[in-house]
């Protein structure tokens, strides 16, 4: 390890754990990729806005959960990559200066469990997250969805940290929100991948959720029939990414890439799910290359049969091989 980025990481006092080269396959759900130049676990909240102050101005920045909606490309990533999993882990009950009940919710958390936690309190309205396999961070991000209902619906605020450490709440009028979308006012065209910054150098890490008073034993079955929904439904037992494209208006996307006979078409060790088309499948040995070209042989035969035009939903990020 060089010994210059420890003696950074030691003169700030940091209780995190630093690496160089971290493979990235250990961290995501296509469990695939190449390494990270850097990576940072930090311990808490408090370590990460140390750690985030200590990163140059010019180096690229990835904030990761447990990369459910992300390919690595086998290249790797240049820059520096943050775990938040089980360390921005807080989660709790609070009430703002109106009296209004909140869930505050970390980056880190997964989101059934916000779903969970909600029916636990009694608290209705975040069923949906559970249907959600990624974290807070990555839900606020892309605005993420399902069973008819997205993340920022029931936003009441966010935190976010900026890249000189400082935390700043901000509320959902300051974004732009659309259908897995979410932008700073102040820049409509910014890209985000795997949490990247929602303005000039920030990054989601918490959330307050605003959910209806009602009863919590109804809530608890929802979640259980929409959980019982996604293992008949969806390839849960092999490595996958979620839904890989983003439904067309009117239509869904799995329907278009089922009628064009693609479920179970494979490249390499990446195959498009027989249980569920708009899922792409490592049956085992897939190189993240693998996964990229068959996501865009799909686009390509949708549009060729079917005249429409497939968005991706997850993040591609990093360098071919």
């Amino acid at each position: 390890m060089d010994m210059a980025e420890l003696n950074r990481i030691a003169e700030h006092g940091l209780g995190g754990e630093f690496r160089l080269s971290e493979p990235m396959h250990k961290h995501t759900s296509w469990r695939t990729g190449g390494s990270a130049d850097r990576a940072y676990f930090p311990r808490d909240l408090k370590d990460l806005t140390r750690f985030v102050h200590t990163i140059p101005k010019d180096e690229t920045v990835y904030v990761l959960g447990l990369g459910s909606n992300v390919l690595v490309r086998d290249g790797g990533l240049r820059g520096t990559v943050v775990f938040t999993h089980g360390a921005l882990s807080e989660i709790r009950l609070e009430t703002d200066h109106k009296g209004q009940l909140l869930v505050y919710a970390e980056a880190g958390v997964a989101s059934p469990k916000v779903a969970r936690f909600a029916a636990t309190h009694d608290l209705r309205g975040g069923e949906f997250l559970a249907g959600i396999p990624g974290t807070v961070g990555g839900a606020l991000a892309m605005n993420a969805g399902c069973y008819g209902s997205e993340t920022w619906e029931v936003v009441n605020a966010v935190l976010c940290v900026k890249h000189d450490g400082e935390l700043v709440r901000r509320t959902p009028a300051e974004f732009e929100i659309g259908y897995r979308h979410v932008a700073a006012r102040s820049e409509p065209n910014a890209e985000h991948e795997a949490n990247a910054p929602t303005r000039a150098e920030e990054w989601f890490v918490a959330a307050w959720f605003e959910f209806r008073a009602g009863d919590g034993a109804e809530s608890r079955r929802t979640i259980r029939d929409l959980l019982q929904r996604r293992i008949a439904t969806q390839p849960l037992d092999q490595p996958n990414a979620g839904s890989v494209f983003r439904n067309p208006p009117g239509d869904y996307a799995a329907r278009l890439i089922e009628s064009c006979g693609l479920k179970g078409f494979a490249i390499g060790g990446a195959m498009v799910s027989p249980k569920h088309a708009n899922f792409i499948v490592n049956i085992g040995s897939a190189k993240a290359a693998d996964i990229e070209s068959l996501i865009e042989r799909v686009q390509q035969t949708v549009w060729e049969r079917c005249h429409v035009r497939l968005e991706r939903e997850v993040r591609i990020i990093g360098e071919r091989s």
